[in-house]
Parts: structure tokens; sequence; C-alpha cells
């Protein structure tokens, strides 16, 4: 032994080799300060000892997933003086591995993300098996790589792969990783993985691998000639203008960082990655992006805490066959959880299975399964016009018409043929949970289950606590959420629930901003371009359904009749009445045409600008900030009272809601991250100034008094980990 640590060890062996071993106290191996350090003190005994060559490996199933983000947060926060010295001597760690004056060799078992890619990038070769998973994902987090991998990777695999994988933060597969050259070589025996590894690093240092010449490469500029690094870079700029856009600007500084490090050796190239890192570091989108990963492990802790006495049913059943109902079923499915899809309606199962088997054929398609995956799916759900397969699921999502008496009839003869134990939910996105329950002779077995559509696709699932839902009946029904691979957040009941309660507001401003003039086609735009929106209110409400909309928009007004009354000019009634529902009759406030594709898009229809002239309403300029303050700052006013009203129980909770449910951008965090952004002074300034619109511009008193409990956000997020 040469040296041994808390997390890691460095053990000498034959022929003057050495094996460092990454073997964490804690579950994974991550760069946090301890291991950090101890990793630098390795590697200065691995120096002194007169060793021919050095192994890296990894006890654990994983390599390093990667930086330890909750230690190195409090970082970005010191004087900037202070963070680049400290980001000055992590690299150096890095290049001190570089510079053994010995071959290095990195055995790589799962993932090896984030520093843990950037510390086998510093090594001359690089051994994986078939189960690692390689990346620099820290652009997700609104940052770059900040260990030198903007520097080693495009010397290893070429600028224009760099390029791409660091831009886009992916994670690759062994195999994609050896046809890029990431890799040297792919085990497909993780027993034979330290075995292989061994062997390169003998051949290494028996000199029958030139490991100098691989070495020399990534110490020196990139070798691209003008006309290459025009193509190169010109190419990379457009591409992140496309996809990231102006909002992250994470991407565009890597492609920048790249270009203007490639005619510089690697000490010069490492101080303008440590520039621009922190630079980056410093920006809203950063610290919006931190806070969303730190929240969503908050979330992923809460739900191990929830489920950790029970485990996901064994048999699922789904009441309803439309479109919503075969999506859920296939959720399950292909999630490896058998379902009963059962309707009354020969034509409705029809139409419950065929979605499941598209959303299959499009798996299939695009290489995520096989056939073989694909036919097990599809016949792990039964379509029955029978209850009886029904009375041996362990639990029961009902997705019938939303419309109280129904469902609260087909609960009630469902919860008579269940077994004693079955868990029933309802996936209402509306109706009251304790209404639904109210007839029902096990209420603590009942919950809502809170669908967003389209299924396959919305990360969300809101399990509704009603007044007499036992934590038992929670916890099963987030266990089968988290099994279908969706974020479970519990909330209790009301109207609306949480993120529907949020979602209202935001359509009612939109309604009388419309009514008072504005352009609904510029307040998409600015949402969409300017705010940061998927859709703007009136695209998302062609998409919701008009329909579906003035329903809930009619549920809302009885819940919340002093802040969510019907508007007299109502615009979601009147495209109702006519028949203009969005995409599903192809006319609502746009008009919609299928491409080759057999995707729709919308173009122009002027049904609504009529509408407002016949009612006398003349068009009205407003500016960007007026739209953005005049529709968000009602959504914002209401996650502070659903808070308050204990209709969710953290601020972090709202906000990863809203981001899954939503599509609230990423970039500005949720409602809270956005609040504390813009400054919670000023955001209750804003809604004072507009107070005069109506009550839901108002911020009550015990909202005002929950602001001030949410200037420690980031720093609350954070202890909860």
């Amino acid at each position: 032994m040469i040296y041994a640590g808390q997390h890691l060890k460095l053990i000498q062996l034959e022929s003057q080799l050495a094996e460092l071993v990454l073997d964490s106290a804690s579950s994974a191996n991550k760069f946090d300060q301890t291991t950090l350090a101890e990793f630098h003190n390795a590697l200065l005994k691995a120096k002194s000892a007169n060793l021919k060559g050095l192994l890296i490996r990894s006890e654990k199933n994983h390599f390093i997933v990667g930086a330890d983000i909750t230690e190195f947060l409090t970082k970005f926060n010191l004087p900037l003086d202070e963070l680049n010295q400290w980001l000055k001597q992590a690299t150096d760690i890095f290049d001190l591995l570089e510079d053994l004056p010995f071959p290095t060799v990195s055995a790589i078992t799962g993932y090896a993300l984030g520093g843990g890619c950037e510390a086998i990038l510093a090594t001359d070769y690089r051994i994986v098996d078939h189960t690692a998973q390689i990346g620099l994902p820290e652009v997700k987090l609104g940052i770059m790589p900040g260990f030198g991998g903007t520097v080693r990777m495009p010397r290893i695999i070429g600028t224009d792969n760099a390029l791409k994988l660091i831009t886009t933060g992916s994670t690759n597969s062994a195999d994609d990783c050896l046809k890029l050259g990431l890799v040297d070589a792919v085990i497909n025996d993780p027993d034979q993985l330290r075995e292989a590894g061994l062997d390169c690093l003998k051949q290494a240092a028996s000199g029958d691998f030139d490991w100098q010449t691989k070495r020399a490469a990534k110490l020196s500029p990139l070798q691209l000639s003008k006309t290459e690094s025009l193509m190169c870079f010109n190419l990379a700029k457009a591409m992140v203008a496309q996809h990231a856009g102006p909002h992250y600007p994470a991407p565009m500084m890597a492609v920048n960082t790249i270009k203007a490090a490639a005619t510089h050796t690697r000490k010069q190239a490492m101080l303008i990655e440590n520039e621009n890192f922190i630079t980056l570091t410093q920006t809203p989108q950063a610290k919006a992006l931190v806070g969303v990963f730190l929240a969503d492990q908050q979330l992923k802790s809460n739900v191990k805490r929830i489920t950790k006495s029970v485990s996901p049913p064994k048999q699922a059943g789904i009441l309803g066959a439309g479109i919503m109902g075969g999506g859920i079923a296939y959720q399950s499915a292909y999630k490896g959880i058998p379902v009963v899809l059962k309707d009354i309606n020969q034509q409705a199962l029809d139409l419950g299975m065929k979605t499941a088997a598209d959303l299959l054929s499009k798996q299939l398609s695009r290489g995520r399964i096989d056939q073989a995956k694909m036919l097990k799916a599809l016949t792990s759900i039964q379509p029955s016009l029978d209850d009886k397969p029904l009375t041996q699921a362990d639990i029961i999502v009902e997705a019938v018409v939303e419309k109280a008496e129904i469902k609260q009839k087909v609960l009630k003869q469902t919860e008579s043929i269940s077994k004693p134990d079955t868990v029933l939910t309802s996936n209402t996105s509306t109706i009251s949970i304790n209404q639904l329950a109210s007839e029902l002779a096990r209420p603590e077995q009942f919950c809502g289950m809170h669908f967003f559509n389209p299924v396959h696709r919305m990360p969300l699932v809101e399990v509704i606590r009603g007044e007499k839902t036992s934590n038992e009946t929670i916890a099963k029904v987030v266990a089968y959420a988290s099994a279908m691979g969706k974020s479970a957040i519990v909330v209790n009941d009301c109207p609306g629930f949480f993120v529907n309660r949020v979602l209202f507001p935001y359509l009612a401003a939109f309604n009388q901003l419309v009514c008072d003039g504005a352009d609904f086609r510029q307040v998409d735009k600015v949402m969409e371009k300017s705010f940061g929106w998927p859709m703007g209110p009136a695209y998302l409400l062609d998409v919701i359904g008009i329909d579906t909309a003035h329903h809930a928009q009619n549920v809302m007004a009885l819940g919340f009749p002093d802040r969510m009354p019907l508007p007299k000019l109502n615009l979601l009634a009147e495209l109702n009445h006519a028949n203009h529902l969005g995409q599903k009759t192809k006319r609502g406030f746009y008009q919609y045409q299928t491409d080759k594709k057999g995707k729709l898009q919308k173009q122009t229809d002027d049904f609504v600008d009529k509408l407002l002239i016949e009612k006398g309403i003349k068009p009205n300029q407003f500016s960007e900030q007026e739209i953005i303050d005049r529709l968000m700052t009602p959504m914002l006013n209401e996650t502070l009272r659903c808070l308050h009203d204990n209709i969710i129980d953290s601020a972090e909770a709202a906000d990863m809601a809203l981001l899954y449910g939503l599509g609230f951008p990423p970039f500005r965090g949720g409602a809270f991250r956005y609040m504390e952004t813009i400054g919670l002074e000023n955001f209750v300034k804003q809604a004072d100034n507009l107070a005069d619109l109506g009550p839901l511009y108002q911020v009550p008193n015990a909202a005002r008094e929950a602001i001030n409990q949410q200037v420690n956000y980031l720093n609350n997020a954070e202890s909860k980990l």
C-alpha cells in the first residue's frame, strides 16, 4: 500500500506498476473536496514512487459519477479571485495526472461523467466494459467542463466530435465511445476489465505502445487549418444557436472556449477554460439550472423516503381506453408492469391498443427497443370489456370522461369487484379527490394520480392526497409512478390541484390581455422567444383542446370565484361554441394543416380578430415586458398561495412540478427561482403596480410573509440533500 484515504487507495503491484482504486465510503464515487484532495495526494505519491505505470479503476459499479455539485456550488459564490485560485488548483491536479513520468490507463465501468470523464481524458489509455457511460453533461447545469474537458476532448476525438458532445452534454455508450476514438478498447465481460487494463499498461510500460506520442497530441495546439477552423466553429455556432438559443449561454461559451484555445498549448488553453468557466458560474442561468438539479435530487430523495416500505405493483388496471388510457397502459407495460385496459366500448379499446402499439412502433423504429421487447410490452396489455380481469389488479387508474358523476359511478363499481387491498386512483385533472371519494367504502385506499398528456413524454405525475387517503396508499401510488419512469410529486386536494391551479390564472391573464387589445400572436411570440415557454398561451390552449380547457376553466371558476370568475368576454367559450377546439378540429386560435410527415403545422386564423372587432375592442400595443409581467404575475401569485395553503409542501417541489408538468423554462428554474432572480421585493412592486387589474394580481399578506421565507431558497435546497 503506497497511499490510503477514505475514498481511494494506491496499491503497489508487481513490475513497478501500481493501481489507484476508487472506492468511496459513500454509495458512489464522486469528486467532492475530500476525494479530490486524496486524488491529488495519491498522484503525488505515485510520481515519487519510482513506478513504471499506473492503472486507475473503480471498486464500485461506476467509475466516477461526476463532481459533487452541492459542495462545488459554494465555490461559485466565492470572490472571483478566490474562485479562480481554487479552479486553477483543481485543474493542476488533472495536469499532474497527465504529466506523470510513466504511462497511465483508466479502466472504466459504469458512469464516467463530468469530472470523472475529465479524469480519464487525462490518462493515456482508456479501456471500458460494455456498461460504460461517458460524457460531459455540464452544459445541462448552465456551466461547461472546468477540469480540462474543453482542452483534452477535442485533441482526442477531433474538434467536430468534441463540440457535439460538449455542447449537447450527451452521455455515450461504450460502443459509441469506441467509434469516436474516445476509448481504446471495449471489454464485454466486466470481470475481465481489470486484467485488460493491466495488460494495456504492461504493454505501454514495456514500450510496445507509444504512449508518449498519444500524450503529446493532448499537450499541443489543435491541428486545424484556417479553412477547417472557420468551417468547424461557424457550423458549431449555427447549430448551438438553433438548438440552445439565446437563453442558454453555456453551449456557445464552450464553442468559443475551444475556438480560442485551438492555437494554444495545454497551459494557455487551460487558462482560457478557467476564465470562461468562472464567467458561466456567475450567470443566472447557471444558478437556475443548478437549482433545478438540486431540487430534482431532493425530489428523488423524497420518493425513496416515501416508498421505502412498499414495492411497485405486479399488476395494474386502467379504466377508460381512450388516448389517455392507452398512453398510461403503454407506459406501464413498457416499464414492465402488466396492465388490464378496460372499457365498455370496443372502439375505445381498439383506440387505446392502437395508441400503445403506435408508441411501441416508434420506439422500435428509433432503435430503442427490439422486436422481442415490443412484443412483450404489447402482449402485457390485456384489453377487456369485462371487469373480471381487474379483480387481480394491485392498483387501478380511472381515466374515464372528466365528469364527476360518471367517475364516481365507475370508481364505486370497480371498488366492489377489486381485492381488499387494491389501491384506486383517478386520473382527473380538476375534480376534487374528496368529492370522488365520498361514496367509496375504502376512501383511505383512494387518491388522485394525474398524468399529463402526452403520457409518454411528460415526466410529471401529480399524486393527490384526499382528506382520508392513507400514507400507505400514497406510498404505493408513488412507487407505481416511479416504476413507470415518472417523477411523482405529492400535493393536497383543491380545485385544479397544484399544476392546473397555477396554470389557469396565467390563462385568465392571457384572456384579459387579449381583451385589452393585445395580439395573441404577439403574446405567443413573446412568451416563447423572450420568456422561454415551449408554447405561448394561445398555442398551448389549442394543444390542450379548447373544450378541455373550457371545462377546467368552469371548475376553477366554481372553486375560486373571487379570483378566477368567468370573464365577460370569454374567448374559450366563444371558440368552444364555434367548435373551434384547437388541434383536434384543426381550428382554434390558429388553423392547422398536416405536413408531409403527418405533423400539424399552425397557420394564422382570423376568428378571434373578427370576434374582438365585433365586441368593439380596438388593437393595443404592449411591450414585451408588459406582456410577461401581466401573464406571469398571476401564476407566481397563485404559486405562492399554494405553498401558503399547504397544497404543495416546498418551493423546490413547486418548481419541479412546473418544470415537469408545464414546461416552465428550465433556465429560469421554476416560479420561486424566477422570483428570486428578479428580486422578491421587485416582484411585489411589480404585482402592486398591476393590482388594479383584479384579485389575481394582488399579493395577499400571507404570501408576502411567505416571500420572506424564500430568500434563502438555494441554501435551503442544498441543506436538504
